[in-house]
């Protein structure tokens, strides 16, 4: 089976924080994908907002 290749493109990952959209995030940056990713990091109700979230997904 062949691995799917993101070489040169751009993915734009909302949620990126956490859960689905992390590992979105995570595996598109490892198939070569150039990752956009973006997270409020509010709560629950849309409350605050901190970018530490998305952060911490470019930093891996």
């Amino acid at each position: 089976m062949t691995d799917i290749s993101y070489d040169g493109r751009v993915a734009i990952v909302t949620g990126a924080g956490g859960g689905i959209g992390r590992t979105y995030a995570l595996e598109l940056a490892s198939r070569g994908a150039l990752v956009v990713a973006n997270d409020l990091g509010g709560s629950v109700k849309g409350e605050g907002g901190d970018h530490t979230a998305a952060q911490k997904v470019v930093d891996e």
